[in-house]
């Protein structure tokens, strides 16, 4: 079952008439009576669903012709009938002739579609032959909760689906990595009749989002985060809103974040925000990815993982994987940006520093700390408490604007190590307190002293500050740090973490795009969830 490499030739070959029209988006109804499911339709049709699911097998108390009839005739929006029984991952455990009754008097009753499990569908699609109405249509569906088969298993799958003379096929896997859902892509692009393809659980979210790209019929997004029918399943609002998904199109470029964990991250509403803003036809996703070097040898097409955000822990373990580095991103020895250039080849940048080094060179700018020519920084003393991964960017940063550059460590043989290789002074934390060897410093906090939840702490006493004309404190939760606090008291010129995150944020959208980041949309969104 090794994965697969996913190209753009896969999509090129896709020419089926079917594909034109939009994937569907599907809301499940999950209420456990009549009255429910008939508040939660027209919750689903404001929302912006184009159908709702009726899952007959949550109901507690069904009553076939009397809730049929009312369900089916006063949905506001299509319906697809589904009664799922356990044996399928349903909750229904009944008569299974009572079942397919039901499911009969469903397309009687006007109902859009309904779903039948392969194992019964040939012998249901037989007891209404002639009988189907104009508009009516029949979803066989296989569900696996163990695994995503290879790419021929899958196949064989959608075959005997379509041998049961089934409308559309629904075949849903389960991802136990990210790049099971490159096999899900491939079928559903191939597929002569109109598919659902869905992996399953928090590694197979983009087969969801992204069903528009490759065709798929129609995708399912709930009504609210508690009340999913399916491992994995994002709301219907989050879909619409958040990723844009009436945007997406076989030609959309995808771009993300790889991380584990991944699903905290707010870069996906920045970046949708502002490539919709412009009208950009891209998408930036949450990819949770346990293996980077997999995750890029099936995800080679240029126009998917077209550029990436790396985070915790992928940072040092995605340089492996790129063909160019960005000179000070190999110094520093981890990298937060990725590009795929036009030939398909990875190219690998730090922003982290650039945002850092940009919002305290500002900073200074302010005090009127000007060189003609030069960066503010030149010439400065700056010291750095940490040596870990942004310690290392803004030791870098800071020494290639022409600062004089003190390390501080905990340890002091880490302190030493990357002080020796910007040209710097090493010392430990402690001795930082009874440092100050001239006035106007500049100090970058890059510790996790004073984060969240322990707000009482600072890396330095306040004592110490007097000797610095600007204090940086990398930690943004909360906003306001004690050290940043007492740095303003001391009349020292204060730079939050937040305006690290945003810049680097400005710099890894110009890279991926080409263009210039929406900056007020960025610090208004930013503002607002974050």
């Amino acid at each position: 079952m090794g994965s697969v490499p996913f190209t753009t030739s896969d999509l090129q070959t896709s020419t089926s008439g079917f594909r034109s029209s939009p994937t569907l988006l599907c809301t499940p109804l999950m209420g456990t009576t009549v009255d429910q499911m008939l508040i939660e339709m027209r919750k689903a049709k404001e929302i912006g669903a184009d159908l709702v699911e009726i899952r007959l097998d949550c109901l507690r108390n069904f009553n076939p012709h009397q809730d049929l009839q009312i369900l089916i005739k006063q949905s506001p929006l299509p319906t697809l009938v589904t009664y799922r029984p356990v044996w399928e991952g349903g909750q229904y455990e009944g008569d299974e002739s009572k079942r397919q009754d039901a499911l009969r008097l469903a397309m009687q009753l006007g109902a859009h579609y309904i779903d039948v499990e392969l194992e019964v569908a040939h012998d249901f699609n037989s007891s209404i032959l002639g009988k189907k109405p104009d508009n009516f249509k029949i979803i066989v569906s296989s569900h696996n909760f163990h695994n995503t088969p290879s790419a021929e298993a899958i196949g064989n799958l959608v075959a005997r689906i379509q041998a049961t003379g089934a409308d559309i096929a629904k075949i849903a896997t389960t991802a136990l990595d990210i790049t099971d859902c490159a096999r899900i892509f491939q079928i559903t692009v191939h597929s002569q009749i109109p598919i659902i393809g869905i992996v399953m659980g928090e590694r197979g979210l983009i087969s969801r989002i992204l069903s528009p790209k490759f065709g798929g019929y129609l995708t399912y997004g709930a009504l609210e985060a508690g009340a999913i029918s399916a491992p994995g399943q994002p709301t219907a609002k989050d879909l619409l809103d958040l990723y844009n998904f009436r945007l997406i199109r076989p030609d959309t470029k995808v771009y993300g974040i790889i991380g584990k964990p991944v699903g905290h991250s707010k870069s996906p509403l920045l970046f949708n925000a502002s490539y919709k803003s412009v009208g950009l036809n891209a998408v930036y996703l949450h990819f949770l990815v346990d293996d980077v070097e997999k995750f890029f040898n099936t995800y080679s097409a240029v126009d998917f993982a077209s550029g990436c955000s790396c985070t915790i822990p992928h940072k040092e373990a995605a340089l492996k994987c790129m063909d160019e580095i960005d000179p000070i991103a190999k110094k520093i020895g981890a990298i937060n940006n990725i590009v795929r250039r036009p030939d398909g080849t990875l190219t690998a940048f730090n922003t982290d520093y650039i945002g850092a080094i940009s919002a305290i060179e500002d900073g200074l700018r302010g005090l009127n700390v000007v060189s003609p020519g030069a960066s503010p920084l030149a010439g400065k003393l700056f010291v750095v408490l940490g040596a870990g991964g942004a310690g290392k960017s803004l030791a870098y940063g800071a020494a290639q604007k022409g600062a004089r550059v003190v390390v501080a460590n905990r340890t002091f043989e880490r302190a030493k190590e990357l002080a020796d290789k910007v040209g710097g002074q090493a010392m430990t934390l402690a001795e930082v307190e009874n440092f100050h060897p001239e006035e106007g410093m500049v100090l970058a906090n890059t510790t996790s002293v004073g984060m969240k939840p322990k707000i009482d702490e600072t890396p330095l006493a306040k004592h110490a500050l007097k000797n610095y004309c600007l204090v940086f404190d990398a930690i943004y939760t909360p906003k306001d740090t004690r050290l940043l606090r007492e740095a303003r008291e001391t009349g020292a010129v204060i730079v939050y973490g937040t305006e690290m995150l945003i810049r680097q944020g400005f710099e890894q959208y110009k890279n991926f795009t080409g263009l210039p980041a929406p900056e007020e949309l960025f610090r208004t969104l930013m503002e607002k969830h974050a």
